[in-house]
């Protein structure tokens, strides 16, 4: 038990790091600028697997270990257990009096039949009786339960660790930015459905629940303060065979009330607002998108994000012309507009009065390359190369727009609000629960329960009809309490018969 109370101790240690630094699985943009800003550091961290702590040789390995060592310490203690469930109490010491408790007194009697008589006034203990040479002697013992508990206690934190290891291995986490009112939804078929996406050691993304979700409409309640007392969302959701008979299934999604279908769940973790812009290039064709902004003021909402919008086929005669007209927006957005000195703040979060704050770029906003782009910020390498130039700057409420110097307009629609789901999938999440509970029940057991032992010596008086009765008591683990109750006990062994 001490190698294994050594290995727990390392277990939280190592698992520090993963709560001081990025882990790649929640964040690999954080990871990249962290190697970026610690060019020295960094890199022996990631040798050491110092951003993937959960998933590292190390971690395992302490992990592991631990699981070994909690067999190996559970298993003789096991067969200990039963085998002094088995045995029967052990005999009476030679000098009952050199016991912590003791008491003695004379009874009328027969040697034989008080035993059987005290024998019996003890409920609830494991109790024998040994006859010889006159002198009856009663062993008692109780609180096997205690070891019971604590049995149970360490055989439910080597399930929960086994029920942990399980969920890292073949469980899997996403987040997806859903808007409302209209907007597209999601389905879970895939990894490349989600915004992140955390993967157990096993799950190589083509065996997840198949699940969708369209998201109708959005409510906040606020205080006047600007706190919020409630979030709702009415969704629509598919799974199963409703996927194959395009069939939708209204529910309500809340906070803590999650949606939950065929092993996996969907949470509301949050909620922001999605800008609408329209691009009018100068032919006259259009083109609309929405997007979601990060909510920077969680008292505000006060949001920023990006727009990358590509000129429609045939606006530009070749692909390197339309490159160098694609269209950047970057900004603020406030759903309730507060201006000071022409600076743009949101003094509500709810959607009052909607307004932005954008600059407008002209130029090659990298949609063309492949390469991964983060969802709130334009490509500021692009602008630092100049393929990007900023060529506009204004506050527009919705309706309003810019106008470019080639004729192209920027127009600012207005916001819908998105809400950000959680789907996650653990197939040990049950057991976790139900070992967890486990534990907590075995601690309870193994602390309340106390180990005592008793015995009853009764030998001939030397006055005829009456017998001497020795009593002595032996506290196994915890001595608070013992003398109150040995004292209870001798009362009630002896106070029938005095």
């Amino acid at each position: 038990m001490g190698t294994a109370l050594v290995l727990l101790f390392l277990l939280a240690l190592a698992a520090i790091p993963g709560a001081l630094l990025p882990q790649r699985n929640l964040n690999a943009a954080k990871v990249d600028e962290y190697l970026a800003l610690h060019p020295v550091l960094g890199p022996w961290l990631n040798r050491l697997e110092a951003f993937d702590v959960f998933s590292s040789f190390w971690f395992t390995a302490i992990y592991v270990l631990l699981c070994i060592s909690l067999i190996g310490c559970l298993t003789p203690r096991t067969l200990e257990h039963l085998r002094n469930l088995r045995a029967s109490p052990v005999a009476a010491p030679r000098n009952l009096a050199r016991l912590p408790k003791h008491a003695e007194t004379q009874l009328a009697g027969d040697a034989d039949e008080l035993g059987a008589q005290l024998a019996g006034r003890l409920r609830g203990w494991r109790r024998t009786t040994r006859s010889e040479g006159g002198v009856v002697e009663v062993s008692a013992e109780k609180g096997y339960l205690r070891e019971f508990g604590n049995l149970v206690f360490h055989f439910a934190l080597l399930g929960l660790l086994a029920s942990v290891a399980v969920g890292r291995l073949f469980g899997y986490e996403g987040n997806v930015m859903v808007i409302a009112d209209g907007g597209p939804g999601f389905c879970s078929a895939s990894p490349a459905a989600f915004d992140s996406f955390r993967a157990g050691t096993t799950v190589d993304g083509t065996r997840l629940h198949p699940m969708c979700i369209r998201v109708n409409d959005f409510e906040a309640n606020y205080l006047v303060s600007g706190l919020a007392t409630s979030f709702t969302a009415h969704i629509d959701y598919q799974v199963g065979e409703d996927l194959r008979a395009d069939r939708w299934r209204p529910y309500l999604l809340e906070v803590n009330h999650p949606l939950r279908v065929g092993g996996v769940r969907a949470y509301l973790q949050g909620h922001g607002y999605a800008p609408t812009f329209t691009v009018i290039f100068p032919d006259g064709q259009t083109r609309t998108q929405t997007v979601q902004f990060r909510p920077d003021d969680p008292l505000t909402l006060l949001s920023s994000g990006a727009v990358r919008i590509d000129p429609p086929a045939g606006t530009y005669p070749d692909a390197r012309e339309r490159r160098k007209h694609q269209i950047g927006i970057q900004g603020l957005f406030a759903p309730t507009a507060e201006l000071d000195d022409g600076l743009l703040s949101s003094a509500f979060p709810a959607l009052r009065d909607p307004a932005v704050a954008v600059d407008v770029y002209r130029g090659d906003t990298g949609l063309d390359t492949g390469r991964p782009q983060g969802l709130f910020t334009l490509d500021s390498r692009l602008i630092h190369q100049g393929r990007m130039t900023k060529v506009a700057r204004s506050n527009l409420k919705p309706g309003e727009e810019i106008r470019l110097d080639d004729g192209t307009r920027v127009r600012f629609d207005g916001a819908v609000p998105f809400i950000n789901i959680q789907v996650s999938h653990d197939p040990a999440a049950v057991w976790v629960l139900v070992f967890a509970m486990t534990m907590m029940a075995g601690l309870v057991v193994s602390l309340a329960v106390r180990r005592r032992r008793i015995w009853i010596r009764i030998s001939p008086a030397g006055q005829a009809g009456t017998v001497n009765v020795e009593l002595g008591g032996l506290a196994r683990t915890d001595n608070s309490g013992w003398g109150d109750e040995f004292e209870r006990l001798t009362a009630r062994l002896f106070g029938k018969e005095s």
